[in-house]
């Protein structure tokens, strides 16, 4: 379990991950966390245990700085002992796709402590993350900002292009969809797949804009599958590609990948953007009440984001609850003042049948043509 373990983590392209032999030296010794990094040269240690009692098994693992000794993250799984190679990959599985965005945000707080005038390539990339993870487009400028200095640094940083595309969506989408943020966006889509072959991040982000705003389904999942035979462990690959599903009308992908990924990493940046694509399945489905309750929790998740407005003020229309839609369709507008439904599903090339279905309940929430 332990080797699939390092295997998962040593694909997680920014990852430096010390090999099997060295790390299994401490495996029947007593140290602390602190020792442990500083005789292997790593900031961070993941330990573990199993215990088993007849058929059932129980493991615990917990992540620790290795620096301040605290614990970033910790989990316990308790299965039953079936199938025992299943059970272990089903283990391995969850704890590299909860650790990775563990890993990011800690990462991410580390580097906002150092000087602005001191980042390489790889530390602006970080510092960027959370300004693209918020899907709005006035973070999206901040993040391009760092994104451009990364490339500067690292004209051929795979994440690097990913993460601009992602930013140039953001503009487009929710900022006047401007042809210039539509091609930047292709544009450094097909860069990140070009320099990042080996980065499933990097191929995850070019898979969505290209699906988004090439409007190729695809080469998007292309994209996406070939970040998760990289590493099958990337939520984002799962969620993004969800969405890229649902506006495309393809109702039971999108709600099968947004729940993958969630299931890999339930509390991910982009849970948001799960429930949406969950949101837009079951409406697509005519699911109203489910469709309701995925758009509650997309608004949970990331309250500034105006698509997770959207979606609830569709639901709430359709089940004729008016009042609520309305009060919906005003945080939109709140968010977004230059909203159109046209525009959007324009912008994301919204499968018909989807968006006759969602225009009608939109229409009556308030928001405009």
């Amino acid at each position: 379990m332990v080797d699939d373990i390092i295997t998962g983590l040593s694909r997680i392209r920014w990852l430096f991950v010390i090999a099997r032999n060295s790390s299994f030296v401490w495996r029947d010794r007593i140290a602390g966390i602190k020792q442990v990094g500083r005789d292997l040269g790593v900031r961070y240690v993941l330990q573990g245990s199993v215990r088993r009692a007849d058929d059932r098994v129980r493991i615990n693992a917990q992540l620790a700085d290795a620096t301040s000794g605290a614990q970033i993250w910790a989990e316990r799984y308790d299965r039953t002992v079936g199938n025992l190679f299943a059970l272990q990959d089903e283990i391995a599985l969850a704890v590299v796709g909860a650790i990775e965005p563990s890993l990011r945000r800690v990462e991410v707080e580390r580097i906002l402590r150092k000087r602005p005038d001191s980042l390489d390539a790889y530390e602006l990339v970080l510092r960027a993350q959370p300004d693209v993870d918020s899907g709005m487009p006035d973070r999206a400028a901040v993040a391009l900002t760092q994104l451009s200095r990364a490339l500067v640094l690292e004209p051929t940083y795979g994440l690097a292009h990913g993460l601009a595309a992602m930013s140039h969506h953001n503009r487009f989408l929710r900022a006047g969809l401007k042809e210039e943020d539509r091609l930047a966006s292709v544009r450094h889509a097909r860069l990140a797949i070009e320099h990042g072959r080996d980065d499933a991040l990097a191929l995850t982000f070019a898979g969505f804009s290209l699906g988004m705003d090439a409007h190729d389904r695809q080469a998007a999942f292309a994209a996406f599958e070939a970040a998760l035979a990289l590493s099958p462990s990337t939520a984002l690959a799962w969620i993004l590609g969800s969405v890229v599903a649902g506006w495309a009308g393809e109702a039971e992908r999108a709600i099968d990948w947004s729940e993958r990924g969630m299931r890999l990493s339930p509390f991910d940046p982009w849970a948001f953007a799960a429930y949406d694509a969950q949101a837009l399945g079951h409406f697509k489905r005519d699911h109203y009440a489910e469709a309701a309750r995925a758009a509650y929790k997309s608004n949970l998740a990331n309250p500034a984001h105006s698509i997770t407005w959207v979606q609830l003020a569709a639901s709430l229309a359709a089940l004729g609850r008016m009042e609520e839609a309305k009060a919906a369709a005003a945080c939109v507008l709140e968010l977004q003042p230059g909203f159109r439904i046209s525009g959007q599903f324009a912008g994301v090339d919204c499968a018909p049948e989807l968006a006759s279905k969602l225009g009608k309940a939109l229409r009556a929430s308030g928001l405009p043509e």
